[in-house]
Protein backbone atom coordinates (compact mmCIF):
# COMPACT_ATOMS: atom_id res chain seq x y z
CA UNK A 1 0.00 0.00 0.00
CA UNK A 2 1.67 3.34 -0.81
CA UNK A 3 2.23 6.47 1.50
CA UNK A 4 2.65 9.88 1.61
CA UNK A 5 5.57 9.20 3.02
CA UNK A 6 7.11 6.87 0.58
CA UNK A 7 10.41 7.80 -0.86
CA UNK A 8 10.27 11.64 -2.20
CA UNK A 9 10.13 12.06 -5.86
CA UNK A 10 13.52 13.63 -7.06
CA UNK A 11 14.45 14.45 -3.35
CA UNK A 12 11.25 16.08 -3.30
CA UNK A 13 7.58 16.41 -0.64
CA UNK A 14 5.64 17.73 -3.30
CA UNK A 15 7.07 21.55 -3.54
CA UNK A 16 9.55 20.88 -0.81
CA UNK A 17 12.70 19.40 -0.55
CA UNK A 18 15.02 19.19 -3.39
CA UNK A 19 19.02 19.58 -2.98
CA UNK A 20 20.30 23.46 -3.52
CA UNK A 21 23.57 23.31 -2.99
CA UNK A 22 27.02 24.78 -4.65
CA UNK A 23 28.27 22.26 -7.85
CA UNK A 24 31.20 21.64 -5.01
CA UNK A 25 28.81 19.34 -3.06
CA UNK A 26 26.51 17.79 -5.40
CA UNK A 27 28.77 14.96 -5.94
CA UNK A 28 29.42 15.01 -1.89
CA UNK A 29 25.35 14.31 -1.43
CA UNK A 30 25.28 12.62 -4.30
CA UNK A 31 27.79 9.95 -3.05
CA UNK A 32 25.82 9.92 0.32
CA UNK A 33 22.41 9.02 -1.50
CA UNK A 34 23.94 6.47 -3.41
CA UNK A 35 25.52 4.73 -0.24
CA UNK A 36 22.26 4.96 1.50
CA UNK A 37 19.99 3.58 -1.05
CA UNK A 38 22.34 1.29 -1.28
CA UNK A 39 22.70 -0.21 2.57
CA UNK A 40 19.44 0.92 3.42
CA UNK A 41 18.07 -2.17 1.89
CA UNK A 42 20.42 -4.73 2.95
CA UNK A 43 19.23 -7.22 5.39
CA UNK A 44 22.94 -7.11 6.98
CA UNK A 45 22.90 -3.26 7.46
CA UNK A 46 19.41 -3.15 9.09
CA UNK A 47 20.43 -5.81 11.79
CA UNK A 48 23.77 -4.37 12.48
CA UNK A 49 22.32 -1.04 13.26
CA UNK A 50 18.94 -2.52 14.95
CA UNK A 51 21.28 -4.59 17.05
CA UNK A 52 23.23 -1.48 18.34
CA UNK A 53 20.36 0.36 19.04
CA UNK A 54 19.34 -2.42 20.96
CA UNK A 55 22.24 -3.34 22.87
CA UNK A 56 24.36 0.25 23.27
CA UNK A 57 21.63 2.61 22.99
CA UNK A 58 19.15 1.33 24.52
CA UNK A 59 15.92 0.43 23.05
CA UNK A 60 13.20 -0.30 22.61
CA UNK A 61 12.38 2.81 24.71
CA UNK A 62 8.84 2.47 26.84
CA UNK A 63 5.43 4.23 25.71
CA UNK A 64 4.75 5.32 29.49
CA UNK A 65 0.94 5.72 30.78
CA UNK A 66 1.25 9.62 32.36
CA UNK A 67 -1.57 8.80 35.04
CA UNK A 68 -1.46 11.64 37.29
CA UNK A 69 -0.97 14.10 34.34
CA UNK A 70 -4.08 12.59 32.62
CA UNK A 71 -5.92 13.24 35.57
CA UNK A 72 -5.08 16.56 35.89
CA UNK A 73 -5.63 17.63 32.03
CA UNK A 74 -8.53 15.06 31.54
CA UNK A 75 -6.66 13.04 28.62
CA UNK A 76 -5.03 9.79 28.56
CA UNK A 77 -1.24 10.70 28.06
CA UNK A 78 1.48 8.33 26.74
CA UNK A 79 4.97 9.66 26.64
CA UNK A 80 7.56 7.98 23.87
CA UNK A 81 10.04 7.93 26.33
CA UNK A 82 13.48 8.91 24.19
CA UNK A 83 14.78 10.56 26.99
CA UNK A 84 15.34 7.14 28.16
CA UNK A 85 17.89 6.45 25.94
CA UNK A 86 21.70 6.57 25.76
CA UNK A 87 22.74 9.89 25.56
CA UNK A 88 19.13 11.21 26.48
CA UNK A 89 17.89 12.12 23.59
CA UNK A 90 16.26 10.87 20.33
CA UNK A 91 19.27 12.07 18.48
CA UNK A 92 21.38 8.68 18.81
CA UNK A 93 18.79 6.70 16.26
CA UNK A 94 20.17 9.19 13.51
CA UNK A 95 23.85 8.99 14.69
CA UNK A 96 24.22 5.97 14.81
CA UNK A 97 23.01 5.19 11.45
CA UNK A 98 24.89 8.42 9.37
CA UNK A 99 28.13 7.21 11.51
CA UNK A 100 27.55 3.08 10.69
CA UNK A 101 27.06 4.53 6.94
CA UNK A 102 30.39 6.86 7.07
CA UNK A 103 32.59 3.73 8.17
CA UNK A 104 30.45 1.77 4.89
CA UNK A 105 31.70 5.23 3.13
CA UNK A 106 35.51 4.72 3.94
CA UNK A 107 35.24 7.89 5.77
CA UNK A 108 37.37 8.36 8.95
CA UNK A 109 35.78 11.72 9.90
CA UNK A 110 32.42 13.36 10.73
CA UNK A 111 31.13 16.89 11.77
CA UNK A 112 27.83 17.92 12.82
CA UNK A 113 26.19 20.90 13.89
CA UNK A 114 24.07 21.55 16.79
CA UNK A 115 22.13 23.91 18.92
CA UNK A 116 20.89 22.17 22.43
CA UNK A 117 24.03 20.13 22.45
CA UNK A 118 22.15 16.62 22.00
CA UNK A 119 22.91 16.15 18.61
CA UNK A 120 26.28 16.99 19.27
CA UNK A 121 26.73 14.50 22.04
CA UNK A 122 25.48 11.95 19.76
CA UNK A 123 27.82 12.04 17.44
CA UNK A 124 30.48 12.98 19.91
CA UNK A 125 29.42 9.31 21.24
CA UNK A 126 29.13 7.58 17.91
CA UNK A 127 32.06 9.36 16.67
CA UNK A 128 33.76 7.49 19.92
CA UNK A 129 31.98 4.10 19.13
CA UNK A 130 32.91 3.69 15.82
CA UNK A 131 37.03 5.35 16.22
CA UNK A 132 36.30 8.37 14.12
CA UNK A 133 37.66 11.79 14.58
CA UNK A 134 34.86 14.27 15.31
CA UNK A 135 34.38 17.89 15.54
CA UNK A 136 31.24 19.83 16.29
CA UNK A 137 30.06 23.02 15.24
CA UNK A 138 27.99 25.21 17.60
CA UNK A 139 26.80 29.03 17.84
CA UNK A 140 28.90 30.99 20.65
CA UNK A 141 25.89 31.42 22.79
CA UNK A 142 24.34 28.04 22.77
CA UNK A 143 28.05 27.18 23.97
CA UNK A 144 27.70 29.45 27.03
CA UNK A 145 23.39 27.73 27.50
CA UNK A 146 24.46 24.34 27.18
CA UNK A 147 27.94 24.16 28.66
CA UNK A 148 27.15 20.42 30.50
CA UNK A 149 26.95 19.44 26.90
CA UNK A 150 29.95 20.87 25.59
CA UNK A 151 32.16 19.31 28.03
CA UNK A 152 30.46 15.93 27.24
CA UNK A 153 31.35 16.36 23.63
CA UNK A 154 35.14 17.15 24.80
CA UNK A 155 34.94 14.27 27.14
CA UNK A 156 34.04 11.95 24.18
CA UNK A 157 37.12 13.28 22.53
CA UNK A 158 35.25 15.89 20.08
CA UNK A 159 36.32 19.29 19.31
CA UNK A 160 33.75 22.11 19.68
CA UNK A 161 34.28 25.05 17.60
CA UNK A 162 32.26 28.19 18.62
CA UNK A 163 31.09 29.94 15.94
CA UNK A 164 31.09 33.70 16.14
CA UNK A 165 29.20 34.51 13.07
CA UNK A 166 25.60 35.90 12.78
CA UNK A 167 23.20 35.07 15.78
CA UNK A 168 25.79 32.84 17.23
CA UNK A 169 23.18 30.06 17.06
CA UNK A 170 22.35 26.76 15.32
CA UNK A 171 21.48 28.32 11.52
CA UNK A 172 25.37 29.87 12.02
CA UNK A 173 26.48 26.37 13.46
CA UNK A 174 24.86 25.13 10.38
CA UNK A 175 26.68 27.47 7.78
CA UNK A 176 29.65 26.71 9.15
CA UNK A 177 29.10 23.09 9.08
CA UNK A 178 28.91 23.16 5.67
CA UNK A 179 31.65 25.06 4.57
CA UNK A 180 34.01 22.66 6.48
CA UNK A 181 32.63 20.06 4.87
CA UNK A 182 33.28 21.22 1.40
CA UNK A 183 37.07 21.25 2.44
CA UNK A 184 37.72 17.83 3.52
CA UNK A 185 34.79 16.03 1.32
CA UNK A 186 37.21 12.67 0.31
CA UNK A 187 37.77 12.19 4.05
CA UNK A 188 34.54 13.06 5.68
CA UNK A 189 30.91 13.02 6.54
CA UNK A 190 28.61 15.37 7.18
CA UNK A 191 26.47 13.89 9.93
CA UNK A 192 22.99 16.34 9.60
CA UNK A 193 20.79 16.50 13.03
CA UNK A 194 17.46 16.98 12.02
CA UNK A 195 14.63 16.32 8.77
CA UNK A 196 16.81 19.36 7.19
CA UNK A 197 18.93 20.16 4.33
CA UNK A 198 19.70 19.08 0.83
CA UNK A 199 18.27 15.31 -0.74
CA UNK A 200 18.91 12.70 0.92
CA UNK A 201 19.61 14.33 4.27
CA UNK A 202 15.27 15.35 5.28
CA UNK A 203 14.86 11.67 4.07
CA UNK A 204 17.57 9.40 5.31
CA UNK A 205 17.48 11.07 8.72
CA UNK A 206 13.51 10.41 9.13
CA UNK A 207 14.63 6.74 8.24
CA UNK A 208 16.84 6.49 10.82
CA UNK A 209 13.87 8.43 13.04
CA UNK A 210 11.54 6.66 12.12
CA UNK A 211 11.63 3.47 14.64
CA UNK A 212 10.40 6.20 17.08
CA UNK A 213 6.80 5.86 15.35
CA UNK A 214 7.10 2.46 14.96
CA UNK A 215 7.65 0.96 17.86
CA UNK A 216 4.79 4.27 19.58
CA UNK A 217 2.18 2.63 17.38
CA UNK A 218 2.96 -1.23 18.05
CA UNK A 219 3.15 -0.56 22.03
CA UNK A 220 -0.30 1.28 21.49
CA UNK A 221 -1.56 -1.31 20.18
CA UNK A 222 -0.36 -3.83 22.43
CA UNK A 223 -1.28 -1.69 25.84
CA UNK A 224 -4.32 0.15 25.05
CA UNK A 225 -5.85 -1.28 21.18
CA UNK A 226 -6.53 0.31 18.17
CA UNK A 227 -4.92 4.02 17.59
CA UNK A 228 -4.57 6.94 19.86
CA UNK A 229 -6.56 10.11 18.73
CA UNK A 230 -3.39 12.59 18.41
CA UNK A 231 0.29 12.07 17.95
CA UNK A 232 2.17 14.98 19.14
CA UNK A 233 6.06 16.23 18.96
CA UNK A 234 7.99 19.48 19.36
CA UNK A 235 9.43 20.65 15.73
CA UNK A 236 12.24 22.77 15.13
CA UNK A 237 14.28 20.83 12.24
CA UNK A 238 11.64 18.07 13.14
CA UNK A 239 13.21 15.39 13.49
CA UNK A 240 11.59 13.63 16.60
CA UNK A 241 8.24 14.76 15.24
CA UNK A 242 9.28 12.81 11.92
CA UNK A 243 10.46 10.28 12.93
CA UNK A 244 6.98 9.66 15.05
CA UNK A 245 4.45 11.22 12.51
CA UNK A 246 6.12 8.00 10.13
CA UNK A 247 4.63 5.33 12.42
CA UNK A 248 1.08 7.08 12.32
CA UNK A 249 0.84 9.30 9.24
CA UNK A 250 -1.55 6.57 7.52
CA UNK A 251 -3.85 5.68 10.47
CA UNK A 252 -6.62 7.98 11.64
CA UNK A 253 -4.60 9.82 14.39
CA UNK A 254 -4.64 13.46 14.14
CA UNK A 255 -0.86 14.36 13.82
CA UNK A 256 0.09 17.56 15.89
CA UNK A 257 4.21 19.09 15.68
CA UNK A 258 4.78 22.25 18.40
CA UNK A 259 6.89 24.80 17.28
CA UNK A 260 8.23 27.87 19.31
CA UNK A 261 6.63 30.85 19.48
CA UNK A 262 9.52 32.94 18.00
CA UNK A 263 10.52 30.43 15.80
CA UNK A 264 7.29 28.98 14.18
CA UNK A 265 8.49 28.77 10.55
CA UNK A 266 5.04 26.95 9.50
CA UNK A 267 3.41 29.26 11.21
CA UNK A 268 4.58 32.46 10.68
CA UNK A 269 7.28 31.82 7.86
CA UNK A 270 6.86 31.13 3.66
CA UNK A 271 8.22 29.06 1.17
CA UNK A 272 11.95 29.84 0.47
CA UNK A 273 15.26 28.31 0.64
CA UNK A 274 17.59 27.53 3.60
CA UNK A 275 20.35 25.17 3.89
CA UNK A 276 20.07 23.62 0.54
CA UNK A 277 16.74 22.97 0.66
CA UNK A 278 12.90 24.59 -0.02
CA UNK A 279 11.16 24.82 3.11
CA UNK A 280 8.58 27.16 4.77
CA UNK A 281 11.06 29.49 6.54
CA UNK A 282 10.97 32.75 9.07
CA UNK A 283 12.05 35.60 6.08
CA UNK A 284 11.62 39.20 5.69
CA UNK A 285 9.88 40.64 2.06
CA UNK A 286 12.94 41.01 0.45
CA UNK A 287 13.71 37.15 1.29
CA UNK A 288 16.35 37.49 3.75
CA UNK A 289 16.51 34.87 6.46
CA UNK A 290 15.32 36.24 10.02
CA UNK A 291 16.44 35.34 13.46
CA UNK A 292 14.06 32.72 15.25
CA UNK A 293 14.12 33.24 19.11
CA UNK A 294 14.02 30.19 21.13
CA UNK A 295 14.20 29.30 24.96
CA UNK A 296 15.54 26.39 23.15
CA UNK A 297 19.05 26.23 21.85
CA UNK A 298 16.97 23.02 20.17
CA UNK A 299 14.37 24.60 18.65
CA UNK A 300 15.71 28.02 17.94
CA UNK A 301 16.36 27.88 13.82
CA UNK A 302 14.48 30.01 11.17
CA UNK A 303 13.41 27.12 9.34
CA UNK A 304 11.77 23.38 9.39
CA UNK A 305 12.30 19.90 7.75
CA UNK A 306 10.42 19.92 4.09
CA UNK A 307 8.50 16.78 4.53
CA UNK A 308 6.83 18.90 7.80
CA UNK A 309 6.01 21.66 5.12
CA UNK A 310 4.83 19.42 3.04
CA UNK A 311 2.63 17.50 5.55
CA UNK A 312 1.22 21.08 6.00
CA UNK A 313 0.02 21.47 2.66
CA UNK A 314 -1.71 18.77 2.20
CA UNK A 315 -3.64 18.86 5.44
CA UNK A 316 -1.95 15.86 6.94
CA UNK A 317 -0.78 17.24 9.58
CA UNK A 318 -1.06 20.95 11.77
CA UNK A 319 1.42 22.80 13.36
CA UNK A 320 0.77 25.38 16.31
CA UNK A 321 3.05 27.68 18.40
CA UNK A 322 3.80 27.92 22.11
CA UNK A 323 5.21 30.68 24.22
CA UNK A 324 8.53 30.61 26.22
CA UNK A 325 6.32 30.95 29.76
CA UNK A 326 4.29 28.20 28.76
CA UNK A 327 7.20 25.58 28.17
CA UNK A 328 8.50 26.68 31.82
CA UNK A 329 5.13 26.21 33.05
CA UNK A 330 5.19 22.84 30.99
CA UNK A 331 8.64 21.40 32.54
CA UNK A 332 7.33 22.43 36.29
CA UNK A 333 4.01 20.60 35.26
CA UNK A 334 5.24 17.24 33.78
CA UNK A 335 8.71 17.64 36.90
CA UNK A 336 6.38 17.71 39.59
CA UNK A 337 3.23 15.40 38.54
CA UNK A 338 5.69 12.80 37.05
CA UNK A 339 8.65 12.94 38.60
CA UNK A 340 10.52 13.35 34.64
CA UNK A 341 12.68 16.16 34.19
CA UNK A 342 11.98 16.89 30.38
CA UNK A 343 13.93 18.74 27.93
CA UNK A 344 13.07 22.34 26.84
CA UNK A 345 12.34 20.61 23.54
CA UNK A 346 9.74 18.43 24.12
CA UNK A 347 8.33 20.99 27.06
CA UNK A 348 6.99 22.73 23.82
CA UNK A 349 4.74 19.50 23.38
CA UNK A 350 3.60 19.60 26.88
CA UNK A 351 2.71 23.00 27.06
CA UNK A 352 0.83 22.65 24.39
CA UNK A 353 -1.37 19.69 25.99
CA UNK A 354 -1.53 21.66 29.16
CA UNK A 355 -2.94 24.79 27.50
CA UNK A 356 -5.28 22.98 24.60
CA UNK A 357 -6.97 20.11 27.01
CA UNK A 358 -10.29 19.92 26.78
CA UNK A 359 -10.34 22.86 23.55
CA UNK A 360 -8.14 21.36 20.74
CA UNK A 361 -7.77 18.13 22.41
CA UNK A 362 -11.30 17.10 23.37
CA UNK A 363 -11.62 15.37 26.91
CA UNK A 364 -10.90 11.88 27.24
CA UNK A 365 -8.71 12.13 23.80
CA UNK A 366 -5.64 9.43 23.90
CA UNK A 367 -2.58 11.17 22.90
CA UNK A 368 1.12 10.40 22.30
CA UNK A 369 3.44 12.63 23.30
CA UNK A 370 7.15 12.12 21.92
CA UNK A 371 9.39 13.30 24.97
CA UNK A 372 12.44 13.36 22.94
CA UNK A 373 15.13 14.38 25.30
CA UNK A 374 15.64 14.52 28.78
CA UNK A 375 16.26 17.91 31.06
CA UNK A 376 19.48 17.77 32.78
CA UNK A 377 21.23 19.74 30.14
CA UNK A 378 18.88 22.83 30.49
CA UNK A 379 18.90 22.92 34.67
CA UNK A 380 21.03 25.97 34.29
CA UNK A 381 18.60 27.95 31.86
CA UNK A 382 15.95 26.72 33.97
CA UNK A 383 17.01 27.82 37.29
CA UNK A 384 18.25 30.94 36.21
CA UNK A 385 14.66 31.47 34.85
CA UNK A 386 12.24 30.08 37.49
CA UNK A 387 14.51 28.92 40.09
CA UNK A 388 13.35 31.71 42.78
CA UNK A 389 9.84 30.75 42.24
CA UNK A 390 10.53 27.20 43.15
CA UNK A 391 12.17 27.85 45.99
CA UNK A 392 9.46 30.16 47.29
CA UNK A 393 7.22 26.86 46.77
Amino acid sequence: MSSIMDHPIDGRFGEFGGRYVPESLHGACAEVERYFEQFWSDEEFRYEYSHILSEYAGRPTPLTHAKRLSDQLGLQVFLKREDLTHTGSHKINNVIGQALLAKKMGKTKVIAETGAGQHGVATATAAALFGLSCQIYMGEIDVKRQALNVFRMQLLGAEVIPVRSGSKTLKDAVNEAMRAWVSELENTHYCIGSVMGPHPYPYMVREFQRIVGDEASSQFKRQVGGTPDFVVACVGGGSNAAGTFAGFVDSTAKLIGVEPEGGAAIGKGSPGVVHGMRSYLLQDEFGQVEEAKSISAGLDYPGVGPEHSYLSSIGRASYKAVSDSEVLDAVVLLSRLEGIVPALEPAHAVAYLAREAGAELPTDSSVILTLSGRGDKDAEVVASLIGARLSDG
